[in-house]
């Protein structure tokens, strides 16, 4: 039911009176927020409530591996513009009514291996939220709020209500819920629906009767004897009923649903979303809403997309064209979607693109050619699109970065170029990057730190060249990035020595270090790196004698886990860098605290280490 204009004037009139506006954080000191992508991810950081200090405007927050346990009414009401929201394994045992009020635009919800054992219907309204939910400091507001639920609201609670009437995709897998009562999934554009791996022994005929969208139910490997026919389901379902051994023995299933039904060649629902996903198509279909904004069309056998492909769709602002198995897209074949947003080519067999590809395209600004078979960087494609901020190019065949590879993409923010081939970077390939934020090189097969491409990208904030193979990196290397860089991975790279000024410049600025996995026997001075954050030196072999002690004196000074262990001398192996008493023996380590009790053998290496040292001889 739509409620009268008169009520949200007054609820909104009392809300303004009675509540004090709350400015959120940029980004919780926890997580890791993503101002292109718009995304907050926050994993595995022990947070016990959801974070409250998360931007407004996030679009994707990743809430996984905490201990939350608790969704409090309202939780996530300052996330509005939420789209994906993961909340698994979280130890969640309960989801108050009202958890998720507020997030009309969600469609990805995964609460999977939780704790979860009771299902209430979270999607509707409950009877009771005003009284819960409205509460105000003074007289007259109370008066206001009962005035508006005589008037207004009371007859409305005859009536349901979506809460989440975006969400397309729903996972409670693993929880150990045993029943789904009537209607306990409301949600009319649910299309998948995830209930596998439960201890569901009871599931009504009618549990999900208000989805009528839902296309793909899985309940398997429950502990249900019987499913009765679905009413008032949706005609295209279809169930997923493949059972396993349950606890006490094996269980005969009797399934009483057929299992597959008809699938209608394109859906276009009410949401201005369309799909026409996995149905064999060998040209672009025609005839799609004008109102549409999402069209997904994935999974077909396009192979060739000629010009002027998608007419009368200029409102689209997501277009999914994976895995379609294109080999060409012809100029102007996106002409007239002129609100175009997100273009997503996943997955195909492209090896160029015409010049023109993307005429038409004012508004582009995320672009995914990831897993294609380019060779070389598809330079001077991108005058078209003055709006590009994301380019996705990882794990193609791109074998080198050629000069002026950013021509017509000067304003780009993130260029990803993870897993091909590239063994150069031409000294002008990043010239008029002035904009880069982001740069992903890793799993290459880069020799060297491209320090002198480096140098067109001065406002860089993220480089990561992980897994290539660079051996050594020398003075200087990261120098022009000096007064921009935060975040710099080289982990898994084989790396064996670094210059003692391989850091020279980035000082202050550097939060992240990323050295794990390498052949390093002795790092770089880290004193100069005073905004230091996260640094990660696992796995590499360290020499735990006097020419450490600059790192172990680093340690001591500063408030951060450093995932540091001695490989040598033998009898130091795997002890923690920090736990190594013996460095108070080498000249200048005086200052550092003494060990509890040192053994004499212990001690006569570090001596012994410590005297060589001195005398100039090698370790």
């Amino acid at each position: 039911m739509d409620l009268p204009v008169t009520f949200w004037i007054l609820l909104i009139s009392s809300l303004v009176l009675c509540v004090p506006a709350v400015q959120a954080a940029k980004c919780p000191q926890e997580c890791f927020c993503d101002q292109i992508q718009l995304t907050v991810t926050c994993v595995n950081k022990n947070l016990t409530q959801v974070p409250p200090a998360v931007d407004e405007i996030t679009v994707k927050l990743d809430l996984r591996g905490n201990d939350i346990q608790e969704l409090p009414t309202g939780a996530f009401m300052h996330t509005p513009y939420l789209t994906h929201l993961s909340l698994q394994r979280c130890n969640i045992h309960k989801v108050k009514e009202g958890a998720f009020r507020g997030l009309g635009r969600l469609v990805f919800l995964n609460l999977a291996n939780n704790n979860i054992d009771i299902l209430y219907q979270i999607c509707r309204v409950s009877p009771c939220w005003p009284l819960q939910r409205m509460v105000y400091p003074s007289f007259m507001c109370y008066l206001l709020t009962f005035i508006i639920i005589i008037i207004v609201l009371i007859p409305a609670l005859f009536f349901s209500a979506s809460r989440l009437p975006e969400v397309t995709r729903l996972d409670l897998s693993y929880n150990p819920m045993t029943y789904l009562g009537e209607e306990a999934v409301s949600m009319p554009k649910l299309t998948h629906l995830f209930l596998d791996h439960m201890s569901l022994q009871d599931l009504v005929n009618t549990a999900v009767s208000k989805s009528p969208n839902l296309i793909h139910l899985d309940i398997s490997n429950n502990q249900l004897r019987v499913i009765q026919p679905f009413t008032e389901g949706s005609p295209k379902l279809f169930i997923q009923t493949h059972f396993h051994s349950v606890r006490r023995g094996k269980c005969k299933v009797e399934v009483l649903v057929s299992s597959t039904f008809p699938l209608p060649t394109c859906l276009q629902a009410e949401t201005h979303h369309s799909s026409c996903e996995n149905r064999g198509h060998t040209k672009v279909p025609r005839g799609f809403s004008a109102s549409t904004r999402l069209l997904d069309l994935r999974g077909n056998n396009f192979h060739y997309i000629p010009s002027n492909s998608f007419p009368g769709v200029a409102q689209v602002v997501s277009l999914h064209l994976q895995r379609c198995k294109i080999v060409d897209v012809e100029g102007g074949a996106f002409s007239g979607m002129k609100g175009l947003i997100y273009l997503y080519l996943s997955e195909n067999e492209l090896t160029s693109l015409s010049p023109d590809a993307f005429k038409g395209l004012p508004k582009l600004t995320y672009l995914h050619l990831e897993k294609n078979r380019f060779t070389s960087f598809p330079k001077g494609v991108f005058k078209l699109v003055p709006s590009l901020l994301a380019l996705h190019l990882e794990n193609n065949s791109i074998t080198k970065l050629e000069p002026g590879i950013m021509t017509g993409a000067e304003g780009l923010r993130a260029l990803y170029l993870t897993g091909n081939a590239i063994v150069h970077v031409s000294p002008r390939a990043l010239y008029q990057a002035n904009d880069l934020d982001m740069l992903h090189l890793g799993g290459n097969k880069l020799k060297e730190v491209p320090t002198e491409a480096l140098s067109k990208a001065g406002n860089l904030r993220d480089l990561r060249l992980s897994g290539n193979s660079i051996r050594w990196i020398g003075s200087n290397a990261f120098k022009p990035l000096g007064r921009s860089l935060k975040e710099l991975y080289l982990n898994n790279m084989g790396l064996e020595k670094m210059s003692q000024s391989a850091l020279a410049g980035l000082g202050p600025g550097l939060r992240s270090l990323f050295l794990e996995g390498n052949q390093l026997e002795e790092v770089p001075d880290f004193h100069p790196l005073t905004a230091l954050e996260v640094i990660n030196l696992a796995d590499n072999p360290l020499m735990c004698d006097c020419p450490l002690l600059p790192l172990r004196m680093w340690i001591e000074k500063v408030n951060l886990k450093v995932r540091a262990t001695c490989a040598n001398p033998p009898e130091l192996r795997g002890r923690r860098v920090k736990d190594v008493h013996g460095f108070k023996a080498c000249p200048g380590g005086e200052s550092l605290p003494s060990a509890p009790a040192v053994t004499s053998k212990s001690r006569g290496s570090i001596r012994s280490t410590a005297s060589s040292f001195m005398l100039g001889e090698k370790p």
